[in-house]
């Protein structure tokens, strides 16, 4: 009797993904449906200044695909353009401040629960 083997892959087009509302803006995410996930993958467009926030439990790497602005982090402003990326651990209070779209990796997968405001 043959025994199926689970996938070791996932494939999921995020275009097709539907938007969901932030407090920067709106984001598709990408393999948020399991807690136990090594990491999520969001494409976030940033249309309002985001919120400062901070997570105790996730590292964020962002990656600016397109838009000008500035990334506040633990209080002081960096500007950002497409090309760069910013690697946020637990405990950095953060924000963007522009209109950007962004690729963001939450690792380990996005828990909205893990989102703090001061």
């Amino acid at each position: 009797m043959a025994t199926t083997l689970p996938r070791k892959f996932e494939i999921t087009r995020v275009a097709d993904l539907p938007p969901v509302a932030c407090p920067c803006g709106t984001t598709r995410r990408a393999f948020v449906d399991d807690p136990d996930r090594v990491a999520s993958l969001h494409v976030v467009d940033i249309s309002v200044d985001a919120r400062t926030h901070y997570h105790k439990r996730l590292t964020e790497i962002y990656y600016i695909l397109e838009g000008e602005g500035e990334m506040e982090l633990d209080g002081e402003r960096y500007p950002v353009r497409p090309g760069d990326s910013i690697l946020i651990k637990p405990g950095c209070r953060h924000r963007a401040v522009g209109k950007l779209k962004v690729l963001n990796v939450p690792i380990p997968a996005f828990d909205p629960s893990d989102e703090w405001f001061d």
